[in-house]
């Protein structure tokens, strides 16, 4: 049987280098999920942004820390925003069996599911963190609206300019 692939999506790293809580709460549930599967190999993806080392590797040393192998982690360090992440890794995975499932947050879940099936990956959703309580319902709409807007923007960036770049 085939092992599965979970994408992280990436989030932003903090000043000082640490992930912010969005991408360590990913970084959980892609954890805890991956935890009761068997075979996985974790990809997260995130290239550097404006602060200390690329998202990825910022994701891979949690997962370390979560006790995830080394050789159970493959960095896609280019992405600088999500649909460029998705072109990524479609490239990488082209040909590898076995599930596909994406992690991120959950106004962030859908959007990268959808665009990962329309560049060729078949991808499902990995169960995402839940809000934290902290947050307000302000805030909530504010990211579920972003992504609403996002979608038919990098849909329609895929349909013109095809699944490969």
């Amino acid at each position: 049987m085939a092992g599965i692939t979970i994408v992280i999506f990436g989030a932003a790293v903090r000043p000082d280098g640490s992930p912010s809580e969005t991408l360590r709460r990913r970084v959980e549930a892609a954890a805890a999920f991956g935890a009761r599967q068997p075979e996985v190999l974790y990809m997260p993806t995130g290239a550097v942004g404006r602060f200390g080392k690329s998202e990825a590797a910022v994701m891979g040393d949690l997962l370390l820390g979560f006790g995830v192998r080394p050789d159970r982690i493959w960095l896609e360090e280019t992405g600088r925003d999500t649909l460029s992440s998705v072109r990524a890794v479609a490239r990488l995975l082209r040909g590898r069996p076995g599930a596909v499932y994406a992690a991120t947050s959950a106004y962030h879940l859908p959007r990268c599911v959808i665009l990962l099936r329309l560049a060729g990956v078949p991808a499902k959703p990995c169960p995402p963190p839940a809000f934290p309580a902290a947050i307000g319902l302000r805030q909530r709409y504010y990211w579920r609206l972003r992504e609403v807007l996002a979608l038919p923007w990098d849909v329609f960036i895929t349909l013109i300019q095809g699944r490969e770049r």
